[in-house]
């Protein structure tokens, strides 16, 4: 049977097979290897509390993405609460955290701080269920911690114009394709581990075989894979991060890949591509966590009450928008006068500064401070 003769790969009699131009992709996997190797060049040179907290910050990254992509919003402050809680790592007072939200953290830790342990159906179950703490997706009852029993793909737009992107195998076929994948995930292969990490993330988006999630199981598993690529448990870059800002093209090329021959070179180009700005973002973050600490050991001495510390944190973790006196006073929910004078506190004592942006209001904010 030719390429053209089925509609997704799956149905292939080759099927799964994967067929990859490694020599394609060589640049990539060096160029990747070599980003990783910098990165970690850099993270050895730190303290562990700073290496807590850059992948405190990626780790949140990564829940609160992997959720966006799927067109669902989490409170940024609860996930990075509930990851803290969690590591063990003291960000000051915690915010409150529902049981949605610690599922989801919950999943991503399993997935990486236990990469080396094998991913088992019932593993997979338990992510499942940590995804779907009350048995609801939305309005909809679900099947939870158990494989669908219908057949499934993924549909996009609105209810009687949805879209079909691609169609699953038939349920009946679960438990053996499911047996051979898992086979695959924990036995010793041939695949550079990058490689392994992108036709992890893909097949099991292919074999799609819960009712819903699957693309966060999914990304969960690709998280697993990298993070024994890396040869570590701690992340300090997201790739679910970098999906969702190019979330349409994931799923255009998700889409060319099931409907196409068993040949991914495309898909692992643009997965290794991924992983690169993942890790080249990471820096970033890196530079951030680095700053963040320079400024609070040049001020350590400083008196300072809580309003202003945890504006300062505020501040340094990237304020949207400019900071006046009364979205102080709205942020921590005190009166106008009582944040123009925490303001004109941190003024006197170069915390602050008066931002020379011209506008209705004085707006303010953070110094340059010399390395």
């Amino acid at each position: 049977m030719k390429s053209g003769d089925y509609a997704y790969v799956w149905e292939s009699p080759e099927w799964p097979r994967w067929r990859y131009d490694l020599a394609a992709l060589a640049g990539s996997l060096t160029d990747v290897g070599r980003a990783q190797g910098l990165l970690l060049g850099r993270l050895a040179d730190i303290g562990m509390s700073l290496r807590d907290q850059a992948s405190l910050v990626a780790l949140t990254d990564d829940v609160v993405k992997t959720s966006e992509i799927e067109g669902e919003q989490l409170n940024v402050e609860s996930v990075r609460s509930s990851i803290a809680r969690h590591l063990g790592v003291d960000i000051g007072a915690l915010a409150p955290v529902d049981r949605h939200v610690d599922g989801v953290v919950e999943m991503i830790l399993d997935a990486t701080l236990r990469c080396e342990l094998a991913v088992t159906r019932e593993r997979l179950f338990g992510w499942h269920a940590a995804l779907f703490p009350t048995g609801y997706s939305g309005m909809s009852r679900i099947s939870v911690g158990a494989w669908r029993d219908d057949s499934r793909g993924r549909v996009s737009g609105p209810i009687g114009r949805q879209r079909v992107h691609f169609e699953a195998p038939p349920a009946h076929r679960l438990e053996a394709e499911t047996r051979h994948f898992l086979e695959w995930i924990n036995g010793e292969t041939d695949e550079h581990p990058l490689v392994k990490a992108g036709l992890g993330h893909l097949w099991f988006v292919t074999l799609h075989p819960f009712d819903d999630g699957n693309g966060r199981i999914a990304r969960a598993i690709g998280d697993l894979l990298l993070a024994r690529a890396d040869d570590s448990p701690q992340r300090f870059y997201s790739v679910s991060a970098q999906i969702q800002k190019g979330r349409k093209a994931y799923y255009d090329i998700l889409e060319r890949t099931q409907k196409g021959a068993l040949d991914v070179t495309e898909w692992l180009s643009w997965f290794l591509a991924t992983v690169h700005r993942a890790v080249d973002e990471a820096h970033h973050v890196l530079d951030s966590v680095l700053a963040k600490a320079r400024f609070w050991q040049r001020f350590a001495g400083t008196p300072m009450n809580e309003r202003q510390i945890k504006l300062l944190n505020r501040l340094l973790d990237g304020f949207d928008g400019k900071l006046t006196s009364s979205k102080l006073a709205s942020i921590a929910k005190c009166s106008p006068d009582t944040a123009l004078r925490d303001i004109s506190g941190l003024v006197s004592h170069g915390a602050l500064r008066r931002s020379a942006a011209g506008g209705r209001s004085t707006s303010y904010e953070l110094p340059d401070l010399k390395v």
